[in-house]
């Protein structure tokens, strides 16, 4: 869901620490992403400057998190000294870092052919995000932000696939400038 809600990356969301969720603000910092070295997953930076961001939430993303961290801190008190608490957002049972393999073949494959979807790479939830917020007209420079793209051409580049049918809209919008 937070994929397609915020378009952050499978890395940044398994990154994610709890001190960079604002529920009230409705409101989540992108500050670092899931590397892997010598065979070993660690929390390391972000691509670009760009790349640290600020995402608002939307209301069912963030009624999702706040689910989340209920049942997060439900499994921290059964689990008492045995849970790794680490602060990430969404771990194994026991708090430590989710494998990013598990995510794809445990959680995504599954839900896809439950909802006769056709399988898709965890990447293609961020690409639902900018393509649905792109043809709905929000503004290249927003989609950029949120993806944390470094420039708008990125996003211009590998969206434009989006925009062919604006071309009759931007006429018509011109038509009642000038009318």
């Amino acid at each position: 869901m937070l994929a397609v809600h915020t378009g952050m990356r499978q890395g940044e969301i398994l990154a994610f620490k709890w001190t960079d969720v604002d529920l009230e603000a409705g409101k989540v910092s992108v500050r670092r992403t899931l590397t892997r070295e010598s065979g070993h997953y660690r929390l390391g930076e972000l691509k670009t400057k760009r790349s640290r961001r600020t995402v608002k939430l939307t209301k069912a993303a963030n009624e999702a998190l706040r689910g989340h961290l209920g049942r997060q801190m439900e499994e921290m008190d059964r689990l008492g000294d045995l849970y790794q608490d680490q602060g990430l957002v969404f771990t194994t049972d026991s708090g430590a870092p989710l494998n990013p393999s598990n995510i794809r073949n445990r959680n995504l494959r599954p839900l896809t052919r439950k909802a006769a979807l056709p399988q898709i790479r965890f990447h293609d939830l961020r690409h639902t995000c900018a393509t649905l917020l792109l043809s709905r007209n929000v503004h290249p420079k927003i989609v950029q932000e949120m993806l944390g793209h470094a420039t708008v051409a990125i996003t211009l580049d590998t969206y434009s696939h989006v925009l062919p049918g604006m071309g009759d809209q931007a006429a018509k919008e011109m038509e009642n400038a000038l009318s």
